[in-house]
């Protein structure tokens, strides 16, 4: 019997593009403590995302000074907005300025190292170089900021939420350029790649080997993809591993199941694509 899981739906891939420059106005912060699971070895490229987050083997309910996590790393304020995504509720996108740029302010916490915080300065300025998303360090006046902290896993909430937000990048497993990028595009606005809404037609899920009560982490956004293709080589793909209770694939490409997926090491193509046409870059599209 097929399973059928519920769709959500999701606002954080717009349409139609329309390429304007107008100012902006203005606009107006999970310690993930788990026990492990026995989940055998780790199947992951040490390089690539799915490697650093801690989606494989451990959860639990989050610390009290910290936000609960669902798909591994995609912070919500609390389990009722589990299956929204903030798109869908109020605006998550990071406004841009008459220059056709969207600067987004940026707080690095002192608890990183010198090497800690190169990785980390080195992901937030290669958004600079294929679109026109500019980190730019927190000035006094700032409004909306993210800031950048060691915490317990690698997180980040979806989209803007309005005043300083965290982004987690634990010392413990989280510094590799792909996650730093990861989970700046979640601050972006960006979901998961398994959670397309043309999920079904690329990817077979494996609800049999999933976690208990880790299923959700599994269902369907509601996308408009903004006319990219399905992305296995996408730094937002988790690997075929995920959440798995038995060491068996939770996911399988289709309908090649020899299809690499979920090792990239930094942003695809297709990555960059969608980020410049979710924030209108019309000067980079294509890049």
């Amino acid at each position: 019997m097929i399973r059928r899981k519920k769709t959500i739906k999701s606002t954080n891939n717009q349409s139609p593009l329309t390429c304007k420059t107008s100012r902006a106005k203005p606009c107006d912060g999970l310690k993930n403590k788990c026990s492990p699971v026995n989940c055998g070895e780790n199947h992951a490229n040490p390089l690539s995302i799915s490697n650093s987050l801690p989606h494989l083997c451990w959860f639990a309910a989050p610390d009290i000074d910290e936000p609960t996590l669902i798909g591994g790393d995609i912070a919500i304020k609390s389990w009722a907005d589990r299956n929204a995504d903030p798109c869908t509720t109020s605006g998550c996108l990071w406004g841009k300025w008459s220059d056709g740029k969207v600067y987004i302010p940026y707080y690095i916490a002192s608890h990183f190292s010198s090497r800690e915080q190169a990785i980390i300065t080195r992901g937030l300025e290669s958004f600079s170089s294929v679109s026109c998303i500019r980190f730019r360090p927190y000035q006094n006046g700032d409004r909306d900021w993210l800031s950048i902290e060691s915490r317990n896993g690698c997180y980040s909430y979806v989209g803007r939420l309005g005043g300083g937000q965290t982004v987690s990048l634990s010392h413990q497993g989280c510094l590799y350029h792909s996650t730093v990028q990861h989970e700046l595009l979640h601050a972006l606005g960006f979901n998961h790649e398994q959670t397309r809404s043309d999920r079904d037609n690329h990817i077979q899920v494996y609800w049999e080997n999933i976690m208990d009560g880790m299923d959700y982490n599994f269902y369907k956004i509601d996308t408009l993809n903004q006319g990219t293709p399905y992305d296995y080589n996408s730094v937002m793909q988790y690997e075929k591993y995920a959440f798995s209770k038995n060491n068996l694939p939770t996911m399988m490409p289709i309908p090649n199941s020899n299809v690499s997926f979920g090792q990239a090491t930094q942003m695809s193509k297709n990555d960059i694509d969608r980020l410049n046409r979710l924030y209108k870059c019309c000067k980079y599209m294509g890049v």
